[in-house]
């Protein structure tokens, strides 16, 4: 708890550029999450080297998805916004929290069977332990909040496991997190395939809205949504397509299901396609003006970045000293 509030903590991996299925499931519900908590959202770049990058990409992309945080309406002055990789003690809790951690929890994780199948010819150490780090990441802040999909939840029980089992060696020495139950995101699925998650990893371009995507592009992608051949807007598991945009158009314009349906009863699919298009061309409209502004204050994003390391490594070294004092390590002569 930092100056009476409940700690949250969440990040994503500086891999790919974030899609319209981040932001709604995620992104756009954090921005008011900082009255009700103290907030630190961290830019995920030392996870991300589990599959190679390319340096300049890696950098360029990392940048890139911290202005997009600011841009869509988290104020670093009331969120830390940082990069994992400038605090050096999420590393450092890593390596012990890894003392601790029992291979066969960690070859239990579903993540790491999935990640192999798709990377075969780079299953490294680093994709074994990812869980670790993150319960590093989570540890660290002493965080009583954690936001995590379904496929991260495993990962959190992890972390859960992890600090109830140094605590009842060395005290309390973690507080246990929980998953953050408040307003839950829109779930949104492929366009080309509206059984799996909207992903940036997709190989298939047409398949995710990225927030920087251009308008037309945007437009271009919803009218080749797969939809279905019965011609019916209606909000059903039968109809996954349909159901999907629904939830797009929903999540983006605010309105219910009902009113969606009532909106475009009777009208065909292309001119429902056309209308969440435009729908989702308006939403993003000010995120992506104002990470254009941002480009453009290079000082400004620089001074962010570096005062939200040096707030974020100071709850993270508090943590990270009190532990290696109880485990052992020798006091550091100052």
């Amino acid at each position: 708890m930092i100056d009476g509030k409940k700690t949250l903590f969440s990040g994503m991996q500086a891999t790919g550029t974030i899609t319209l299925g981040n932001y709604l499931g995620a992104l756009k519900n954090w921005v008011s999450l900082n009255e009700e908590y103290e907030c630190f959202y961290c830019v995920v770049d030392e996870h991300s080297i589990t599959v190679r990058q390319d340096p300049a990409e890696l950098r360029k992309r990392a940048r890139s998805l911290l202005m997009l945080y600011i841009a869509a309406g988290l104020d670093p002055e009331k969120n830390c916004i940082y990069y994992q990789s400038h605090v050096s003690a999420h590393a450092e809790l890593a390596w012990i929290l890894g003392c601790f951690t029992y291979m066969g929890e960690l070859q239990r994780m579903t993540q790491f069977k999935d990640k192999s199948a798709k990377h075969a010819d780079n299953i490294n150490a680093g994709l074994f332990t990812y869980p670790v780090l993150m319960a590093a990441d989570i540890l660290l802040f002493q965080s009583d909040v954690v936001p995590v999909g379904n496929d991260q939840l495993q990962h959190l029980e992890l972390t859960r496991d992890l600090a109830i089992r140094i605590n009842n060696i060395y005290g309390d020495l973690f507080t246990v997190p929980e998953p953050y139950l408040g307003k839950v995101g829109a779930r949104i699925m492929s366009l080309q395939d509206p059984l799996k998650k909207m992903s940036k990893s997709d190989e298939n371009p047409n398949a995710s809205i990225f927030l920087l995507d251009k308008p037309d592009d945007i437009r271009r992608k919803f009218k080749r949504a797969v939809t279905d051949s019965e011609g019916q807007i209606a909000y059903r598991d039968e109809q996954p397509g349909i159901k999907n945009l629904i939830d797009i158009y929903r999540a983006v314009t605010g309105k219910t299901v009902d009113e969606v349906l009532r909106e475009f009863d009777g009208q065909g699919y292309g001119v429902f396609k056309e209308a969440v298009g435009e729908a989702v061309v308006a939403a993003l409209s000010p995120l992506q003006a104002e990470y254009e502004r941002l480009t453009k204050e290079k000082a400004y994003v620089d001074g962010i970045i570096k005062n939200n390391a040096e707030k974020a490594a100071y709850y993270a070294n508090k943590t990270l000293r009190k532990v290696q004092k109880k485990i052992g390590y020798p006091e550091r002569i100052r």
